[in-house]
């Protein structure tokens, strides 16, 4: 695995719709044959410039009740960039700090995998070696108190966000255990945590892996879990590898192309281009021990309408190299590269789109997606039916075209039942590996 650096400022192939921030102006992409828009002189962009300050000295002086400066200047930041495209944004100094938090998959916690149950906190699994764990909290405890304060009657995420913090402060809880007749008390000091990126498990000898979304710990889950496949099958290769990248709605490019070498031992696995040449790269894979260990292994990409970004590079990936078959729905259609670019000490950051992604065959997916080789469908139940599918990228005003496949314009499904007994995609996938089913897509014939 070759690790290294995209650039200075973090690229992320974006989290899809949930970072389009504030309503995009529509804007049509201009076409090879449209004219290149015609070039302004210096003196006419201070103009419209000295336009700006006049507006803004007006509102000062002006508008009824006293203006924060501050917050006008971020809402025409904001203003500014939105009208480029559905992922461009700016992000204030909290929101960005929630960005780098998501993306590094680590913050400061007590480490415990919650849900709600009749009204309070309940364990479902403290992760290894992390505070809560090594203090002896158990699946299955519920918390009741945070600091003194009933956690009947919180939202989840807010009992969510009392127990994180910075890291080396400390939390006092109170734990009801079932078979205990008076609660337990903790003090657990706040510690680095690091959100599981993938899940495994095994479905009639066959690894299924659910990776989430593309954090910074998205590699090192995938390489972890595959060794877990083989620790647990005492040296054995599983009968195949499902890769579930439903719903994933994308993260960072650098993760993408390490998870996609993880399956390949050469040729391209993303190409972006932008108006900069340090935005047009094109990123390889390289041979290591780790696609050497599965390289007979067969392997099926799941994927849906909220797979995304991301996502898409590793499926596209995968696909053109003929490693695996593609399962599933049509994906989002997020062929765009964003920049986070930080705007100094105390003024946030912009996400600005910067590039275009292509496959490696040289295929822009913008608002078109990545079609899968066997398309398979939910039995979506009859209350979500016709609210269960996504158009994706092609819907989103303003989005920046310039695909090289014609744009999606019809919906596709992001239904995943929670039992995996009735997850037709899963479960199809399972028996072609079995050999239960057949298809003249799987596996996939390389190019000769």
């Amino acid at each position: 695995m070759r690790f290294f650096s995209l650039r200075t400022a973090v690229l992320a192939a974006g989290f899809a719709g949930a970072f389009v921030l504030g309503a995009a102006i529509a804007q049509e992409a201009a076409d090879d044959t449209e004219p290149l828009p015609q070039t302004r002189t210096t003196d006419e962009i201070y103009s419209d410039l000295n336009l700006f300050g006049e507006v803004f000295d007006r509102i000062r002086a002006e508008y009824v009740d006293p203006p924060d400066e501050r917050e006008l200047i971020r809402a025409a930041i904001q203003g500014m960039l939105t009208s480029l495209d559905p992922h461009s944004g700016y992000l204030d100094p909290i929101n960005y700090d929630e960005v780098r938090e998501d993306t590094s998959g680590e913050f400061g916690g007590l480490g415990v995998e919650i849900t709600m149950e009749e009204g309070v906190v309940k364990v479902v699994s403290p992760i290894d070696d992390t505070p809560a764990a090594r203090a002896g909290i158990l699946a299955n405890d519920y918390i009741v108190e945070l600091d003194g304060q009933q956690v009947y009657g919180m939202t989840l995420d807010e009992a969510a966000e009392i127990m994180k913090g910075e890291i080396g402060t400390t939390i006092n809880i109170t734990v009801v255990r079932e078979g205990l007749d008076e609660p337990l008390e903790f003090e657990l000091t706040r510690d680095v945590i690091a959100l599981r990126a993938v899940r495994w498990v095994f479905e009639r000898e066959v690894g299924v892996m659910r990776l989430a979304r593309f954090t910074e710990q998205a590699y090192t889950g995938i390489e972890k879990s595959i060794r877990e496949m083989f620790e647990e099958l005492d040296g054995e290769a599983p009968k195949g590898i499902i890769l579930d990248l439903r719903n994933n709605p994308g993260g960072l490019v650098d993760q993408s192309v390490y998870v996609a070498d993880a399956f390949l031992d050469k040729g391209s696995v993303v190409l972006t281009r932008g108006r900069s040449e340090e935005e047009s790269a094109r990123y390889d894979a390289k041979p290591d021990d780790l696609d050497r260990k599965i390289a007979d292994i067969p392997l099926i990409v799941l994927v849906n309408g909220g797979t995304a970004s991301a996502a898409e590079i590793v499926a596209g990936a995968l696909q053109d190299h003929k490693r695996a078959t593609i399962v599933g729905t049509r994906s989002f259609g997020k062929g765009s590269v964003q920049s986070i670019i930080g705007l100094g000490r105390t003024g946030g950051a912009m996400r600005l789109t910067t590039a275009r992604y292509y496959t490696p065959n040289n295929r822009s997916i913008q608002a078109a997606g990545i079609y899968p080789d066997i398309e398979v469908f939910q039995d979506v139940p009859e209350e979500f039916r016709g609210r269960d599918e996504i158009v994706g990228e092609a819907a989103l005003p303003g989005q920046i075209g310039g695909g090289t496949e014609e744009e999606a314009t019809t919906g596709s499904s992001v239904y995943v039942p929670a039992d995996r007994t009735e997850d037709t995609q899963l479960n199809y996938a399972i028996d072609l590996i079995l050999g239960e089913k057949t298809d003249p897509a799987f596996p996939p014939k390389p190019d000769m």
